[in-house]
Formats: structure tokens, sequence, C-alpha cells
């Protein structure tokens, strides 16, 4: 039986082209109505997702 990748866990992340793996901050999806607009702006982008080659073979089977 093939290794598939594990999809739930794949779509919270991106991939780029030189193999770096980007992820959403943590904890920023709500209470943020009363935040300054600077800091609704910080919470936005994407930070580095470390994760070792273990990990990565075990979740990212098939993934681009």
């Amino acid at each position: 039986m093939a290794i598939k990748t594990n999809k739930s866990y794949s779509k919270r992340l991106k991939v780029t082209k030189t193999g770096k793996v980007l992820a959403r901050k943590t904890g920023q999806n709500h209470f943020n109505a009363k935040e300054s607009r600077r800091s609704q702006l910080a919470k936005k982008g994407n930070n580095e997702f470390h994760m070792s080659m273990k990990e990565r073979s075990r979740f990212l089977v098939n993934f681009k």
C-alpha cells in the first residue's frame, strides 16, 4: 500500500520553489477587531515553518 500525503496537514502549508515550508502564525483567526490596524496587518503574513526531514517525509510525501 502506498504512503499518502496527509491532506488536512498539507492544506495549512505552502512549499516554495526553493523548498521552504511556509505556514500562518497560530491563533490569529479571530479576536482581532479591537486590535490596531498595524497589529492586524502584522499578523497577516506567513512564517517559515521548520520541519525535520523525517516529519517532511511522513506528512508531505507527494506534496509539491
